[in-house]
């Protein structure tokens, strides 16, 4: 048994997670939660992996950078939003860089908007991932009940014009029963507030 206790200083910033991003808001929550909290399942297992990311100081930076193949990663101090994921489920075995890479591969009609397959960026870009986990994953519906949101859940938000982002549903929540996210939309891999900060465009549920 894994017990969490977090006091939890939350720092919320909209800003966006391509290689525009700026940092144009930063609202300061606390919350204190105890939790005692068991992993069960693979879902429960992804949420304690991508809170496991938070105690890692990462930059944001999204540069185009040249990594390994398979399993490659950019610097483990730097990152943007879609870097997250790919650590998280990279902690539960699955290399989402190798899957996707192979996918575009062998179905490029699915990726449009890739003229040319490359491990180094492909799997980095919210789009690409959002149309594997339709592929592959569950499709959940969008709503603003908070119990349809579950740990490990992929959210993809849309902050306005291109400007798309991702993170991961935790099976932490705030007091008021809204889980928390953990992400990087400008200033690090953090477990925040902010499911319905921004506006959700795709809810994914995706299981190897």
């Amino acid at each position: 048994m894994k017990t969490l206790v977090k006091t939890l200083t939350l720092l919320t910033f909209l800003s966006n997670c391509t290689t525009e991003g700026k940092e144009t808001q930063n609202t300061r929550i606390n919350i204190k939660e105890e939790v005692v909290f068991t992993p069960e399942n693979f879902a429960d297992s992804l949420s304690v992996a991508s809170i496991k990311l938070t105690e890692t100081r990462v930059v944001y930076t999204p540069n185009y950078v040249g990594i390994d193949y398979p399993m490659g990663d950019v610097p483990v101090n730097t990152g943007v939003c879609t870097d997250v994921i790919i650590r998280a489920y990279r902690a539960m075995g699955i290399d989402l860089q190798k899957e996707l890479h192979e996918d575009i591969k062998n179905f490029p009609n699915r990726y449009p908007n890739i003229d040319r397959a490359d491990h180094n960026i492909d799997h980095r870009r919210v789009p690409n991932l959002s149309k594997f986990f339709t592929e592959y994953g569950e499709v959940l519906d969008v709503s603003n009940n908070t119990n349809n949101y579950k740990a490990g859940d992929i959210i993809y938000w849309k902050l306005g014009g291109t400007t798309d982002h991702i993170g991961i549903v935790t099976h932490l929540k705030n007091k008021n029963g809204t889980p928390l996210i953990v992400h990087n939309i400008c200033c690090g891999q953090n477990l925040e507030d902010c499911l319905f900060d921004y506006p959700i465009y795709k809810h994914f549920r995706f299981r190897k």
